[in-house]
């Protein structure tokens, strides 16, 4: 624990007292007028956006790109965001492929003990698989398993628990970890030191769930001894499972992971503008969903309802929410490197403002951002692995990147937009009937009634650790 007498951050004023960065302000206007058009727009004018979405999105994107690389000469930034887009949409892409050619039915009726079993098992699973490759192998099972009559708060939670928290345990959980691992970080440090708020996170969420789950039971088409009579017969088989060669296609897409030029120096990358693209992980990745949808078995497709057209607008929306993002990004930046920001930098303050930047923005950057903050602070540089590895085992500074590492993941799950596998799940379960929140209703009826405590109770656990 760190000593005692550092101060607290008081957010607010503190924030508002900064002085604005070198961005014009109007640069944010792209992203904020995305934001809100996502938000607003399926609810306001739904045929228009439905149509639209696409071009508008990409329009935005395409504006800022060509502002930054022509107008800003600053090309390398556009570069360098072109490349983590492309990674990003890659390694969705192919375990979205991967996820629709599995199929998996459990030969049972929903309860909610048994919904609650799968979302544990779904959130154990995100840490060996990642968020997004556990969302996607599990959703569909998830919502055949409540007879296709899911209703929206079920989705949600599996947003929060399987989408989210429980990619905490390892670099393979979520993106922010895996910078941190590709840094320096031990890759046994997120198991062991982020363990007890996986713990009590997932716990409290679980709980919530179980009793909102019991007071809404659904009917069941049969009774416990038809339903033991029908597998008897073999006509409901307790488990259903098709595509288990494609578990090597999963397989092969997460080893391609681990290929990044900044950790293993014989990868080979681009040199685009001085930043070094990567290009061999993500033709890996291309290559196995090539691979996986050829040979996949075309009932289990079938039976997934699977399409390209939810990837295909998570594809669109999230070029531009990457590219106009870039002046939010160096906003974020700017004020973490703020000396009124910096000398409050507690685990609590860390944990929500990494947490609260990551709701809205890309949580990878964000969590490198003040992981080199903080480490500047102690005279360490991020640049350096036995820097970063001295900063995560060191008793002093421990704390930090504990609250910097668990804001990041959970705070994913407080938007549609704070981690990619939530926008993805959403239009899945979209597609297969549940009727989901809007952008703001997910954040006004479930992210701030139920999340948000349970994320103070986490920060109060992060003060006594």
């Amino acid at each position: 624990m760190l000593p005692s007498d550092l101060p607290a951050l008081p957010l607010i004023p503190l924030l508002l007292s900064i002085d604005i960065p070198p961005v014009s302000s109007w640069l944010l206007l792209p992203f904020f007028a995305l934001l809100g058009l996502i938000a607003t727009g399926p609810l306001l004018f739904p045929n228009f956006w439905e149509k639209w979405f696409a071009h508008v999105a990409v329009g935005l994107g395409l504006l800022m790109l060509l502002y930054y690389g022509f107008g800003r000469n600053s090309w390398h930034t556009a570069v360098e965001t072109l490349a983590e887009y492309f990674s990003f949409v890659t390694l969705l892409t192919a375990l979205y492929v991967v996820g629709g050619s599995i199929y998996l039915n459990i030969g049972l009726q929903a309860t909610p003990r048994r919904n609650v079993l799968l979302l544990l098992t779904g959130s154990i699973l995100s840490s060996l698989i990642g968020t997004t490759g556990a969302s996607l192998v599990l959703i569909r099972p998830f919502i055949r398993l409540n007879d296709n009559r899911a209703k929206p708060y079920q989705i949600v939670f599996f947003i929060f628990l399987v989408s989210n928290v429980g990619g905490l345990l390892t670099p393979l959980g979520d993106p922010p970890l895996f910078i941190g691992y590709l840094r320096g970080v031990p890759f046994f440090w997120t198991t062991w030191y982020l363990l007890a708020p996986w713990i009590l996170a997932t716990g409290l969420l679980l709980t919530i769930f179980w009793f909102m789950d019991r007071r809404n039971p659904y009917p069941s088409r049969f009774s416990r001894n038809e339903q033991r009579r029908i597998r008897l017969e073999g006509k409901l088989p307790l488990f259903d499972f098709n595509g288990r060669k494609n578990l090597l296609w999963l397989a092969l897409v997460l080893i391609s992971v681990f290929l990044d030029p900044q950790r293993q120096s014989w990868v080979p990358a681009l040199d685009i503008m001085g930043n070094h693209v990567s290009f061999l992980r993500e033709i890996m990745q291309l290559l196995a969903a090539w691979g996986c949808y050829r040979t996949a078995s075309r009932k289990a497709l079938a039976a997934n309802h699977f399409t390209f057209t939810p990837i295909l607008e998570v594809v669109y929306l999230f070029f531009g929410i990457f590219l106009t993002m870039m002046p939010a990004l160096q906003l974020a930046a700017h004020v973490a490197s703020e000396p009124a920001v910096a000398a409050n930098l507690t685990p609590t303050s860390l944990y929500w403002l990494t947490g609260l930047l990551s709701a809205f923005l890309d949580n990878a950057p964000t969590y490198a951002s003040f992981v080199s903050l903080s480490m500047a602070g102690h005279e360490l540089s991020i640049s350096q692995a036995e820097s970063v590895r001295a900063f995560a085992n060191n008793p002093a500074t421990l704390p930090l990147l504990r609250a910097i590492s668990t804001g990041a993941v959970l705070f994913g799950a407080m938007t549609y937009i704070g981690n990619g596998p939530n926008f993805l799940v959403r239009s899945i379960a979209r597609k297969e009937g549940v009727e989901m929140p809007y952008f703001f209703q997910y954040i006004g009826r479930y992210a701030i009634p139920y999340l948000l405590p349970v994320l103070a109770i986490v920060s109060l656990l992060l003060m006594w650790l």
